[in-house]
């Protein structure tokens, strides 16, 4: 799939204009179908998203076999977690040996220096940047969740590490799994690529759901680094609060239909039931993407409420609900679908699984595939979208990703602990609620 909007055919005229050697991208040896080649592949961060990413890799070779006979092999040889047991209990599934079941707080470098050709990463998003860049650095390909960064240091650094990735023909999947499903190819295609419904005016994203990991009902009381770790999901430094962890599938909706990021965003919030952490619990933006496009954000973390989880955007001559494929009574169909792997030849599978295959697919083909920039800027706008809340000011890309010397304090902004005060161990214990110091007051000096 070729989520810079690329078709097929898009991507051919480019490739013989440029003479690129797309064969060097693979890691499969000289074959580039990977008949009888093994993938090598690794895990950071053992839980539940990154144990089920594993599956679904490993399910990926098998569908790729079945449906288009590749002759993939797939080895799991490292896992890596902040506690021994979960990397063990991870890789015991696959017949890992426990000398390469890595531990403690740096164990993603121990599984960078493992033959792995492939690096799943699915640790607290706060570590992604560190991890992205010394997975590059060794010459991994690599798969990664969503959100990338928790703050605008961090959104940068994913960006450049994805750029030295694209240099280093390494490929970089993203868990924004939308950019992965039939639904939203088409109707992109359709309606972005080639205006079936004219120009985009205004629209609303949203992702307003009830508790999730934690209760968030009863303080976590953390004594330790692990305990953080262990509760990442409710803390701001961590996860970048839920408009990140979880806003960003819609936010990258917005950006990708939208062609680009917002220029500025205003916003507001609050925290009204969550007991744990440090989080908010509800936040409502206005995105202002330009040429007098805006688009309202909203994400609520809070059970008993109205639940509503997806994207509407209206354009000059209609509106679409972005993921709901396009039929003709409705609107046009593309008239040239986005290229992706489709094993079937009939239909995708979910996008949890379909980014696995396309990853696969691409990586024994010796195509390109790099989401880095894509997943870092949708990170960035609810990063975004949260500083603007948190503060009560307005927050311009500019300030935040372009020029530091518009605003320092916002493009220069660290939230503590970083990845890297994780490995020493040195940094106090986050404030955490009731205490009023724990949560952000809008207008406070």
């Amino acid at each position: 799939m070729l989520h810079n909007g690329l078709t097929r055919r898009d991507f051919m005229r480019g490739a013989v204009a440029s003479g690129a050697a797309l064969g060097g991208l693979t890691i499969l040896g000289a074959s580039a179908r990977g008949q009888g080649k093994v993938v090598r592949v690794a895990l950071i961060g053992c839980g539940g998203r990154g144990n089920g990413a594993l599956a679904q890799h490993v399910e990926a070779a098998k569908i790729l076999n079945d449906r288009l006979n590749l002759g993939i092999g797939m080895k799991v040889v490292a896992t890596g977690d902040w506690f021994k047991d979960r990397a063990e209990g991870a890789g015991a599934r696959y017949g890992v040996p426990r000398d390469r079941c890595f531990g403690g707080p740096d164990n993603y470098k121990k599984v960078m220096e493992t033959d792995a050709d492939v690096v799943l990463m699915a640790t607290a998003p706060a570590f992604r940047p560190l991890h992205l860049e010394a997975a590059v650095k060794a010459g991994k390909h690599v798969f990664m969740e969503k959100p990338v960064a928790v703050d605008p240091p961090g959104c940068r650094r994913v960006i450049a590490a994805g750029e030295e990735a694209a240099k280093r023909g390494l490929l970089v999947v993203a868990g924004t799994q939308r950019r992965h499903e039939k639904g939203y190819i088409e109707t992109a295609q359709a309606v972005v690529k080639e205006g079936a419904l004219g120009k985009l005016l205004t629209g609303r994203v949203a992702w307003c759901m009830g508790w999730i990991g934690w209760s968030a009902r009863q303080p976590i009381k953390p004594k330790t680094p692990g305990d953080l770790v262990r509760t990442w999901p409710n803390w701001v430094a961590l996860c970048g609060d839920h408009i990140c962890e979880q806003h960003v599938h819609n936010l990258d909706i917005a950006n990708w239909f939208a062609g680009r990021p917002p220029k500025s965003c205003v916003g507001f919030g609050g925290s009204a039931r969550r007991k744990a952490g440090d989080m908010w619990d509800f936040f409502s933006l206005d995105l202002d993407y330009g040429d007098g496009v805006h688009i309202h954000s909203m994400c609520r973390q809070i059970s008993g409420c109205w639940d509503w989880v997806g994207e509407e955007l209206v354009y000059e001559k209609g509106r679409t609900h972005c993921s709901g494929g396009i039929k003709p009574q409705e609107s046009p169909i593309p008239k040239d679908l986005p290229y992706t792997a489709d094993p079937e030849g009939k239909r995708l599978f979910g996008g949890h699984q379909q980014e696995h295959i396309n990853l696969l697919y691409r990586l024994v083909k010796g195509l390109p595939l790099n989401e880095a920039k894509a997943v870092a800027e949708a990170t960035a706008v609810a990063v975004m979208g949260r500083i603007a809340a948190y503060t009560g000011q307005m927050v311009t890309w500019a300030e935040m990703m372009e020029d530091p010397k518009k605003k320092p304090e916002v493009y220069g902004l660290t939230l503590r602990p970083t990845a890297e005060d994780f490995e020493t161990g040195d940094f106090p214990m986050p404030k955490e609620l009731p205490d009023p110091a724990a949560i952000a007051v809008p207008g406070r000096p």
